[in-house]
């Protein structure tokens, strides 16, 4: 990333009270930008609240992405350059029990935001966040030009939400892309039905954890890495829209993944090592609401054109990803941890 790029720049998150949307805020805000917020009110003990998200924001609304006159109220106010959309209804089985709820969020909500940004007409570059469920075939490692679809409503929705962008793009010329990323981990995650937030809470709890599905392979990586991909993406909007443009992956280096018992199995690990008492795991068969069994992106795309690429391996991002936890169990300064973090990763190679 480059600093100069967003030294005094007015960026525009929606989504930020949520665990991505929050690191993006704070590694903006450390790159000298401007950040006004969007969200939903953040849930109690989450990643904004202890982090101190709301510190560093220009402005901060709280308010739902399906408001459309709210929203386009604030982005006229806030005068932004660019903007990062991240508000979403994330999970899978929650989009099972409220499908309306999932697709008027993840689709309307995308359309109003991409209508507001129409609308106002200051907009350089717009980096819509989708995820790597969009896609209709999950077995072979994704490419964008794959076939978009989603057995489950929120797959589904992601699927609508791609659609909309690519037509807000082509239709007002927009300054547009879309980012699909891999399973995100790291610290102030406390989503539920998510692996590695569950299982550090059987760990604090003493309590025994199902895997509901052991074998499921994900492209997981730290939440550092599509952020870096955002954020690189962005900057790329702001030099050449039509380069830059259309959908990208980010995913982990490893094209064939990582099954849900080894993910887990890393982070007891790292558990085990710093003496911490290790809950038992049962094992389902996978029964239970649709969910994919492989699902893997190809990220060749972003290596080539944006010169991104994962640089962190899976036991590193789980390490950094305890640290972040322990630190919170112990009472220390989150804001400052993870922005330590940031600026480690940043040093990078």
């Amino acid at each position: 990333m480059n600093a100069s790029t967003w030294a005094g720049r007015r960026v525009f998150v929606t989504g930020h009270t949520g665990f991505k949307g929050g690191w993006l805020a704070l590694w903006l805000k450390r790159l000298g930008a401007q950040v006004s917020g969007y969200a939903l009110a953040p849930e109690p003990g989450g990643f904004h609240d202890l982090a101190g998200v709301r510190q560093v924001l220009q402005a901060d609304w709280i308010a739902d992405v399906r408001d459309a006159p709210t929203l386009l109220d604030a982005l006229i106010t806030a005068q932004p350059e660019v903007v990062f959309h991240l508000a979403a209804q994330p999970l899978v089985r929650a989009s099972y029990a409220d499908p309306l709820g999932t697709f008027a969020t993840n689709v309307m909500g995308t359309a109003n935001l991409l209508d507001a940004v129409r609308q106002y007409g200051g907009v350089r570059a717009t980096v819509v966040v989708t995820t790597d469920k969009c896609y209709r075939d999950l077995g072979p490692p994704c490419r964008e030009t794959d076939a978009l679809g989603g057995h489950d409503p929120y797959s589904a929705s992601k699927a609508g939400a791609e659609i909309v962008a690519a037509s807000y793009a082509a239709s007002y010329e927009l300054p547009l892309a879309t980012a699909r990323a891999g399973n995100v981990i790291g610290g102030g995650d406390i989503s539920t039905d998510r692996l590695v937030p569950d299982l550090l809470r059987a760990i604090d709890a003493g309590a025994p954890l199902h895997l509901r599905h052991p074998d499921a392979v994900r492209p997981w990586q730290h939440v550092l890495e599509p952020l870096a991909g955002y954020l690189q993406l962005a900057e790329g909007l702001l030099e050449d829209p039509a380069q830059f443009g259309g959908a990208w992956n980010f995913g982990p280096a490893d094209l064939h993944g990582q099954p849900v018992r080894n993910v887990a199995g890393l982070l007891l690990a790292h558990a085990r090592a710093d003496g911490a008492a290790l809950p038992e795991l049962t094992l389902g068969d996978g029964s239970g609401v649709h969910e994919a069994s492989v699902l893997l992106l190809d990220s060749s795309k972003a290596a080539q054109q944006l010169g991104w690429q994962g640089r962190l391996t899976l036991s590193e991002a789980l390490r950094l990803t305890w640290q972040w936890h322990q630190a919170h169990r112990s009472g220390q300064d989150l804001q400052a941890l993870t922005l330590q973090q940031i600026d480690s990763y940043s040093s990078l190679p």
